[in-house]
């Protein structure tokens, strides 16, 4: 059924180009931190936090100043970026329960494309290395990765902190102080769980040597590796190599730890001849959870954390990395991680889906430099409110909620107005000053609004919790 509808949305796509660029198929590489803010890296400014290799990532490749996740927390960010959507259209998405949890039924639908199945339709070899978190397999067989495209799957089902266990102390991930016995998560290797509760401290370094493995198993043929890493989400874990080594605590810690796995993955490519036809691309699900204290991250200038549609909670780091074909530069036009599904797609040859809207553009002349990526709009959804959009430079929001600690969110009449490339920290409003920009945006959200057809809601039903003998 799967791949009848697979070939059904293809069916359309007859007239894709054949460029040799294309038809080259490279190996794309999307490593996805958790809950790492904009200001996190050292390349974007963090003065104590040490990230010497995704430093010489991004003086090596492109480094973007305004990138975004489609998605202020971690379910519904994973599908936008899997599927080029935003995830109302998936219903990857729900206004009070923000994620799947850890007994969840739901799942990204069967009916939703995925940049996996899409590269292995092209021959592609696929691994998923890390937290999956559209799908809980133990309660739903069809919610696994290798149920939507991954040939191989290595990692937890969902967030770290979801399985605490009895003896866990109340707000247990927000300590400094971690302990084994707090948490019970599960380690999949394929569709069998391995290790119960799995070992956190070694967890980055684990799914860095199947990252290393995959690489090397698949070097003669196009690969596609989706490496989405468990950490810097709380609780916080580091290997004995990397723990209390940062000034910054146990949040730096973890941070430079996953820096030298972006660096042995790095290595690899370099090693196996494989880097000059290769794509990386290393991003963040969402901005810093800000209410973990010392154990979240930095957003740096930008405005609230992860949670919110303010910049802060969405705009993320944002490097691309290609030797040869990516040059040194840092790229002031926004781009999202829906971009990546389309352009994946594109450098791979594929067709695009033709049943069905994609919401990521095709942002190679971006990274060749080759020209300029027109976007009519960028929609911030926080569930399924539409609460901002931005239309070129400026900013508008309808509706704002802080992450954390504001029950209801506020509607503004007329929105807040806010010109992003003077005013990232979205301090100044602007409203009066430019009407016929906000006359501009609220007919984009009006035209968006009028086209789209929500999917029903995934992250509802919850297996129930057996009765206590």
């Amino acid at each position: 059924m799967k791949l009848c509808l697979l070939l059904a949305a293809f069916a359309a796509g007859l007239t894709v180009s054949t460029s040799a660029a294309e038809i080259s198929r490279p190996n794309i590489v999307i490593i996805f931190a958790d809950d790492l803010g904009w200001g996190d890296l050292g390349c974007y400014g963090h003065p104590n936090i040490r990230t010497p290799h995704l430093d010489r990532m991004a003086a090596e490749g492109m480094r973007f100043t305004e990138f975004y996740s489609a998605a202020e927390v971690c379910t519904p960010s994973r599908a936008a970026l899997l599927t080029g959507r935003y995830p109302i259209r998936s219903g990857m998405c729900h206004d009070q329960f923000r994620v799947l949890r850890s007994r969840s039924l739901g799942q990204l639908p069967d009916s939703e494309i995925t940049l996996a199945e899409a590269l292995k339709a092209k021959g592609y070899a696929t691994g998923c290395i890390g937290k999956w978190h559209l799908g809980v397999p133990q309660f739903n067989p069809g919610g696994h990765p290798r149920r939507h495209g991954f040939d191989f799957y290595f990692g937890l089902p969902h967030s770290n902190d979801m399985d605490p266990t009895p003896v866990a102390p109340k707000g247990a991930g927000r300590l400094a102080e971690q302990k084994a016995e707090w948490w019970n998560a599960p380690l999949y290797r394929d569709d069998q769980i391995i290790e119960r509760p799995a070992d956190q401290t070694t967890l980055t370094h684990r799914y860095t040597d199947e990252a290393v493995k995959f690489i090397r198993s698949n070097k003669t043929k196009p690969f596609f590796l989706y490496f989405p890493h468990t950490f810097p989400h709380t609780p916080l874990f580091a290997s004995k190599n990397f723990f209390g080594k940062s000034p910054r605590g146990i949040y730096g810690d973890v941070v430079e730890e996953l820096d030298a796995s972006v660096g042995r993955v790095l290595e690899t490519l370099r090693t196996e001849k494989l880097a000059e036809n290769t794509l990386v691309f290393f991003t963040s699900d969402n901005g810093p959870w800000l209410i973990m204290n010392q154990q979240g991250g930095s957003a740096g200038l930008l405005r609230e954390g992860k949670g919110s549609t303010w910049e802060g909670g969405m705009r993320v780091p944002g490097i691309a990395w290609w030797p040869g074909r990516i040059k040194p530069t840092v790229q002031r036009t926004m781009a999202c991680t829906m971009d990546l599904f389309t352009t994946s797609l594109k450098l791979a040859g594929a067709q695009m889906p033709a049943d069905r809207p994609i919401d990521g553009l095709d942002i190679r002349p971006l990274l060749f430099g080759t020209g300029t990526v027109q976007r009519d709009a960028y929609f911030f959804y926080r569930g399924t409110r539409l609460m901002a959009a931005r239309v070129g430079d400026f900013k508008a929001h309808f509706m704002t909620q802080a992450a954390y600690g504001q029950p209801k969110h506020e509607d503004h009449n007329p929105p807040l107005l806010f010109n992003l490339k003077v005013d990232a920290s979205e301090t100044f409003n602007v409203t009066t000053n430019h009407p016929a920009v906000l006359a501009q945006i609220t007919a984009a959200v009006d035209k968006h609004k009028a086209a789209l057809q929500p999917a029903a809601s995934q992250l509802i039903e919850v297996e129930p919790l057996p009765e206590k003998k």
